[in-house]
């Protein structure tokens, strides 16, 4: 699949840069501004539908919180369920957890339902963006623990100056980014 350089230009557009937010020297990619755009939003979803088709996914496990925009809709358009990967806490059912630290230093906990993915089913993982890929990974680990495989992850923007995608392909996943970032 080709994504035309029009569409990519469109998704990029639509994404705002906040300089120095959360903490002074990090660009923040804002997809806020893509989100209200009907266009640009539009362009991100049918890129992952159209990736995904045929691909034989069982499940797609969006990230807390912006896994849970774009994984939903691409579960539904591809006909297959949808399993959150949270926050420690959130969940009311027994989890398996994982922790991992944070671009900035903190450690953060993702957790998931034991039941949430079986053996024998092909994931893809959703989010907004590769960093530091310490959630991404996280989360691939969760699902492979639960005896599933990971068919690859998947963002809006890869964020490749932070080296997230390149530790995520390291430890033998698939990485798809529909941007790539060098800074």
């Amino acid at each position: 699949m080709t994504i035309k350089q029009v569409t990519l230009d469109l998704i990029r557009n639509s994404i705002r840069d906040i300089p120095n937010w959360p903490e002074p020297g990090v660009m923040f990619r804002d997809i806020s501004t893509l989100l209200k755009d009907p266009e640009a939003f539009r362009a991100v979803v049918d890129i992952l539908v159209e990736r995904y088709r045929d691909q034989g996914i069982t499940q797609v496990a969006g990230l807390d919180a912006r896994g849970f925009i774009f994984g939903p809709i691409v579960a539904y358009e591809l006909g297959i369920g949808f399993v959150p990967v949270r926050k420690k806490g959130k969940l009311p059912y027994t989890t398996v957890s994982k922790s991992y630290t944070l671009e900035y230093g903190d450690i953060n906990t993702v957790e998931m339902h034991i039941d949430a993915v079986h053996k024998g089913d092909k994931v893809l993982v959703i989010d907004d963006l590769i960093a530091t890929g310490g959630t991404m990974l996280a989360a691939c680990s969760l699902i492979t623990e639960l005896g599933a495989e990971v068919a690859e992850c998947a963002v809006v923007s890869d964020l490749l100056y932070l080296n997230g995608s390149k530790l995520i392909r390291e430890q033998g996943f698939k990485v798809f980014g529909i941007l790539e970032y060098n800074n």
